[in-house]
């Protein structure tokens, strides 16, 4: 657990990199993206993925992976690009060669016409991984390093992608500790970087698990204040913004599945996801104004994603393309997509539970 007077370091730090993170209200880009997991044996091709966020006027994508195939793809489209670096962590940790060639392979290779926004090092679950976690900082740096080299800095930024549960104490908001130790020198390393936190955020999961978490407050449909952080004073309206506050940061994937769990249908996602591009420009009751970029997890149901259940039914389409319900993203504030989606998600700047791709 991290001291009193540690944690007071690393809430300084996490500010910092939330005034980072926050997209401007006023960007012409609306602040949603949606990943694109391609675990399943019924998809489209890498290049009719990309021609669907195209013709959907879906400006930013998260790979799990750099599969060569998408990056192609998406050569010349202006779709910025957060891509992960699953590994192997222990090599990339250890030898900045190693690091040098994934990101010559899987970057220069391909910029600048693929727009990369982040590489995110290791996937969410490696940080409370035991043997797995000591190796996040070091291969971030190193694949930093080779981003310096490279002269793309400014362009790129290096994070890492970690799961909610980092996150020892979450109430009340205001009061969010890191359970994890090694937290308090990633988030100094991304603050000297000027890069953000990636945190996966499941509000579903949080409803799923606690019968004390109302349907509405999880969906944003609570009609007032359903909780008063009694530290600060701020009223949360629904579980997102109290999540996303507790973190103190950027926000990779949140959503809400359409079949295999409580609550889970069409229905639902369709509420959820609908009130959420709607919200995150808004920003949350700490920071009101601020657009909160967001990666909707996850474009298609995947039905080989393991362990087979929820997960396999949080795509926004059917691998046929074909939508699970009509929805429309964004508002005439910042962007309006108007598409016919599959099934809620995470966010993916806060993304979702398991993503082992």
């Amino acid at each position: 657990m991290v001291g009193s007077k540690k944690l007071s370091v690393v809430a300084a730090t996490l500010l910092l990199l939330l005034g980072i993170m926050i997209a401007s209200p006023t960007s012409p880009q609306p602040a949603v993206g949606v990943c694109y997991g391609w675990l399943g044996n019924n998809m489209p091709s890498h290049t009719e993925v990309v021609s669907l966020y195209k013709s959907l006027n879906i400006n930013k994508m998260r790979l799990y992976s750099p599969n060569q195939q998408t990056l192609r793809a998406l050569r010349g489209t202006n779709i910025e690009l957060l891509l992960d670096a699953p590994g192997p962590l222990q090599t990339l940790a250890e030898n900045a060669t190693a690091a040098s060639d994934w990101v010559r392979t899987n970057v220069l290779a391909h910029w600048p016409a693929v727009r990369f926004r982040y590489i995110a090092v290791g996937n969410n679950e490696v940080i409370v991984q035991k043997g797995q976690a000591e190796y996040v900082l070091p291969a971030m740096r190193n694949i930093y390093g080779a981003i310096v080299a490279a002269g793309l800095k400014d362009h790129i930024k290096v994070s890492t992608s970690v799961q909610y549960s980092v996150v020892g104490v979450s109430y009340p908001p205001s009061a969010g500790e890191f359970s994890l130790p090694v937290m308090k020198s990633i988030a100094e390393f991304l603050a000297s970087t000027g890069a953000p936190l990636l945190v996966n955020l499941y509000p579903y999961f949080t409803y799923a698990s606690d019968p004390n978490v109302g349907l509405a407050y999880a969906l944003f449909t609570a009609s007032e204040a359903v909780m008063e952080d009694p530290n600060s004073g701020v009223k949360y309206q629904n579980l997102f913004d109290a999540m996303v506050d507790t973190v103190s940061a950027a926000l990779e994937k949140t959503g809400w599945p359409t079949a295999a769990g409580l609550e889970a249908n069409p229905e639902n996602a369709r509420i959820y996801n609908t009130n959420l591009m709607r919200h995150v420009g808004r920003g949350t009751p700490r920071n009101p104004g601020k657009a909160v970029e967001t990666y909707i997890f996850s474009i298609f149901n995947e039905n080989q994603k393991q362990p087979p259940g929820i997960e396999n039914n949080f795509g926004l389409f059917y691998p046929s393309k074909q939508p699970v319900y009509p929805i429309t993203f964004g508002s005439s504030a910042a962007s309006r997509w108007t598409i016919h989606i599959v099934n809620s998600s995470p966010v993916e700047c806060y993304s979702s539970g398991v993503d082992e791709r």
